[in-house]
């Protein structure tokens, strides 16, 4: 059975025909950004309490919001926040392990932080989670460290939580596993998955997908994991990629190593575990945002070293895994974000002070 909705539909139409169109990329007339109007999104620690707490209550402003998404169709879409969660998976097949995941990424999170401005008053920018910094002890952070002004902490301590298996090795368990029960998003609800990795395999979701299943935010906090896999030598190693192709392979870590050795991206998820790990429904943690705003930092910096090489560099398909029978990624190529905006090709996400974009990082 077909996950998508009638909407959704109309959308992959959209998307298929845009792959049949000229590879001749024709963008809208460049946005002048000037210093003027460019805004820079800061590192979660270079922002007073005070502005932590501004984010943190635009988040849960989002969460009280009524969804756009129509609940007969979607079931576990209860707020708006919701809406952004279900879109992420009803994309996540298309998105991620892909050539569409860095400029993908990069307008979701842009539309996230527009809504939060436009639905909620949010003054400020998109803050980001420099990983390096507190990758030795998270619960230390003040991202995790359960202060009125971070994004609360770590889980519950579970017991039953299992060690990782990762390619043909195993990795340390988290130091919680169960409910959060502490800062901000204490004893927040999350309402779809979860969902195990099988499902990448598919190439469709099934409709199922979108059910009401609530349950807490949960997190397992793993310093090992951090301090392994997204530590200043990763960083380093990301933006001395010599190439696209080399710059994905240290962030995604595609194909997947026999040696448990994560991508930068997923040494991110699996830091904060549980339900950040679960890589379809993965924006029902608060954290996700901030994380994929480093993701998108690092890539917007590793461009920015060289312009002419790199600014509409790509590589991959337009499915996961990159299987050979997948479509090419092209500056043409439309993608799609269902409710939260129309079609955009991926060559108006190339370059964060362009287009509608204008911003840049600290």
């Amino acid at each position: 059975m077909m996950f998508m909705t009638a909407s959704f539909i109309e959308s992959w139409l959209v998307f298929v025909l845009g792959m049949f169109t000229s590879f001749v990329p024709s963008f809208p007339a460049r946005r002048c950004c000037e210093a003027k109007n460019e805004v820079f999104r800061k590192e979660w620690g270079e922002l007073t309490p005070a502005e932590r707490i501004e984010y943190t209550d635009a988040v849960r402003c989002m969460q009280w919001q009524p969804q756009q998404l129509p609940r007969g169709e979607f079931p576990g879409v209860r707020n708006r926040f919701d809406d952004f969660v279900a879109t992420h998976l009803n994309y996540t097949l298309h998105t991620h392990l892909t050539g569409l995941f860095l400029p993908w990424h990069r307008h979701f999170i842009w539309l996230w932080e527009t809504a939060l401005r436009d639905e909620c008053g949010f003054t400020g920018q998109l803050p980001y989670w420099n990983w390096p910094i507190w990758a030795n002890n998270l619960a230390a952070s003040p991202l995790f460290d359960c202060s009125d002004s971070s994004l609360s902490g770590d889980g519950e301590y579970d017991a039953g939580q299992q060690n990782i298996q990762a390619g043909g090795v195993t990795l340390p368990r988290g130091t919680g596993g169960g409910c959060v029960r502490c800062g901000p998003f204490k004893d927040m609800d999350i309402h779809m998955g979860p969902f195990s990795s099988h499902l990448t395999s598919l190439t469709e979701i099934p409709a199922p997908a979108f059910d009401y299943n609530p349950r807490c935010l949960n997190r397992s906090l793993n310093n090992f994991i951090s301090s392994h896999y997204t530590n200043e030598t990763i960083v380093h190693r990301l933006l001395n990629s010599t190439d696209i192709v080399d710059f994905q392979t240290t962030m995604e870590r595609w194909p997947p190593s026999s040696d448990g050795v994560l991508g930068a991206h997923g040494g991110g998820h699996f830091s904060i575990g549980a339900t950040l790990e679960d890589s379809f429904v993965s924006p029902q943690d608060p954290a996700f945002m901030l994380h994929h705003s480093m993701v998108d930092r690092l890539w917007a910096t590793w461009q920015a070293m060289d312009e002419h090489n790199r600014r509409f560099a790509l590589n991959g398909t337009n499915t996961i895994t990159n299987p050979p029978w997948g479509t090419p990624v092209t500056p043409d190529m439309m993608m799609e974000f269902g409710i939260l905006d129309r079609p955009r090709p991926v060559g108006e996400a190339m370059d964060p002070r362009r287009h509608t974009y204008c911003y840049s990082y600290t």
